[in-house]
């Protein structure tokens, strides 16, 4: 049986852009992250977002810990603007054993776990950056709705460092916690 020549041709610039991606070696977690201080409320900063939060507005992701060891997560933002509609996702964070609790297997929906690997974290646990070994997805999150200026870009150094595409990152806008009341 024969293929057609579209698909042949199609196969062969497949594998060129294969060959031709660069490889970049995995993620290296931080050594310890303490559970229960991690816990809490983080603010979205920047991101390589995913489908549903591209056009996030106050974004705040919230973890808390389970008494199972698991972490349920609530992130929830504002859709296209500060008065935007409030959307809320939930999902659940399992812990990778022996990865001293900085590696997740999250789960939005049940079969599928998206990897979360703590890149860095600030030995006072007040800035953090999560990323994945496949580059497609980051966050950048503090404790506070804004950073300085010097601290975001040192942020956005560490994640370019990491061998993410610059060019993909956006700068999540934020409020203070007293603009959202009433929202």
């Amino acid at each position: 049986m024969k293929l057609p020549s579209t698909l042949l041709v199609a196969c062969a610039m497949l594998f060129n852009l294969n060959v031709g991606a660069r490889e970049l070696p995995p993620i290296t977690p931080v050594a310890h992250v303490d559970l229960p201080r991690f816990m809490g409320d983080w603010y979205v900063i920047a991101t390589i977002p995913t489908r549903f939060e591209k056009h996030a507005y106050d974004a705040v992701e919230v973890y808390t810990l389970k008494p199972d060891g698991h972490v349920a997560t609530s992130f929830h933002f504002r859709d296209g603007s500060f008065d935007g509609e409030r959307k809320e996702i939930h999902s659940t964070g399992f812990v990778k054993p022996g990865s001293g609790n900085a590696v997740w297997g999250v789960q939005v929906f049940w079969p599928l776990k998206a990897q979360y690997i703590v890149a860095w974290l600030k030995d006072d646990y007040s800035q953090v950056i999560v990323a994945r070994d496949a580059r497609d997805y980051m966050w950048v999150m503090a404790r506070t709705p804004t950073i300085a200026q010097a601290d975001y870009d040192a942020l956005l150094a560490r994640v370019q460092a990491l061998g993410y595409p610059m060019d993909k990152v956006r700068k999540v806008p934020q409020q203070e916690p007293a603009a959202r009341s009433g929202r």
